[in-house]
């Protein structure tokens, strides 16, 4: 997936921080990092679906990024966290 660059909504930006300790270098770690993709549901606008990026930090963290894939191959972030055991073992297999 080529993403050209990320959009960021400000009241994102505060919660993926304050709820789950994630900032947006950590966040351009994983877009850079070769992270593996993986479809999630249907987007609300033709052609604009939501995926996640499950990826790696410089610092080793295991970050999932939920973001819609716009057809301007920008990537709306939604929310980003750690992984859960489920989603590492999915990460460790592709």
């Amino acid at each position: 997936m080529n993403i050209s660059e990320l959009i960021w909504l400000e009241d994102i930006v505060f919660k993926i921080k304050t709820k789950h300790g994630v900032d947006e270098t950590e966040v351009q770690y994983v877009r850079y990092n070769n992270p593996h993709f993986r479809f999630v549901e249907k987007g609300h606008r033709e052609g604009e679906h939501v995926y996640a990026a499950l990826g790696t930090t410089e610092n080793g963290r295991r970050l999932i990024v939920f973001f819609v894939f716009k057809q301007s191959k920008q990537a709306l972030i939604l929310s980003a966290r750690d992984m859960t055991k489920k989603e590492n073992k999915l990460y460790e297999r592709a």
